[in-house]
């Protein structure tokens, strides 16, 4: 890997502005891989109905393979950044379980690599995207690039939220239907850390009608699950957690 000067970031940042469509972020997208001497950068948008769209340097074969089995549902790297606002090592992330793994196994098997770091990112109506960049190196140099890159990272990654916002304003999530008393306790207490059981027993229902109440919160944030329904509910300071 290798640690460009500062100065180019500038030229990034302008070619973006000038941007005026998905293959025009896509070239920036190549040259900033190049650039920064990583296997990938990935820019990956999420609409509430689970469409994805968005550009990067993944190989055709595995964006086939992620969208074939339904992989989104599943990948821990979108499942972590719903439930943060701040870069995520994907070191730091569960990939404890099978299909958790099974889904890294294939993922190393296309090349993504052994190392990543995604920025969440979040617009208008709950909008919720991901800036990721990866490579195949040990810890302490994927340690050392994270460091010195960090704050240009998130700079990009805001930046290509923001032009891919203003090239597809139609892609926008629609305002959220208001939530009743009950939804908004489930859902805090969710996610403060209580299980459905919990959830349940502190509500006094069953855990068949605690379901509803979230299944019913979810589709009126446009959330593709429940930890997404948190964090657009939070998000949205329609939840505080304190």
């Amino acid at each position: 890997m290798i640690a460009g000067p500062s100065s180019r970031l500038d030229s990034f940042l302008e070619a973006l502005e000038d941007a005026s469509d998905i293959a025009d972020l896509q070239r920036v997208i190549e040259r900033l891989r190049d650039h920064l001497g990583i296997d990938h950068a990935v820019y990956h948008w999420v609409s509430a109905g689970g469409e994805q769209y968005g550009c990067g340097t993944y190989s055709a074969e595995w964006v086939q393979l992620y969208v074939s089995k339904d992989y989104l549902r599943i990948d821990p790297v979108i499942q972590g950044c719903y439930q943060n606002f701040h870069p995520v090592d994907w070191k730091r992330l569960d990939w404890s379980g099978r299909a958790a793994r099974a889904f890294l196994y294939d993922a190393v098997a296309h090349g993504v690599g052994n190392q990543g770091y995604s920025v969440p990112l979040r617009g208008p109506n709950g909008q919720f995207a991901l800036f990721t960049v990866s490579h195949d190196c040990s810890d302490e140099a994927w340690a050392d690039f994270t460091e010195s890159h960090r704050r240009q990272l998130i700079l990009i990654a805001h930046y290509f939220n923001h032009k891919a916002l203003a090239l597809e304003p139609g892609r926008s999530p629609v305002a959220a239907q208001a939530l009743s008393p009950r939804e908004v306790e489930a859902i805090t207490l969710l996610a403060m850390g209580y299980s459905r059981a919990q959830v349940a027993q502190t509500l006094t229902i069953s855990e068949h009608t605690l379901r509803a109440y979230v299944e019913s919160a979810r589709l009126k944030l446009g959330a593709i699950n429940t930890l997404h329904a948190v964090a657009r509910a939070l998000s949205r300071g329609l939840i505080i957690i304190t």
